[in-house]
């Protein structure tokens, strides 16, 4: 799982039948130190994110299969939550 900042909408008027009734999302992966790391991702919103949210992306077929309503789907990315704040604990020693 990655976390990463929802940049935009991807708008299609063609494209397969699992995503007619999805949203897509262009989501830039962040590293802890909220910095652009990595390629920008395609994602399916399964969570109603929007733009400027935080957000959980898996990139594993096992959760597109569980998460959405056809057997086969070619998905790379999924939108599994809304992030509203992160708490990290550094060893002060």
């Amino acid at each position: 799982m990655k976390y990463g900042r929802v940049i935009g909408n991807l708008v299609s008027t063609i494209k397969h039948e699992a995503y007619q009734a999805s949203k897509l999302l262009l989501v830039q992966p962040l590293s802890l130190q909220m910095k652009a790391e990595g390629e920008l991702l395609v994602a399916i919103d399964t969570v109603g994110a929007g733009v400027g949210e935080l957000v959980l992306v898996v990139e594993e077929g096992r959760a597109a299969r569980d998460l959405l309503p056809y057997p086969r789907v070619p998905v790379r990315a999924l939108v599994v939550g809304i992030v509203d704040r992160i708490d990290l604990q550094r060893d002060k020693s």
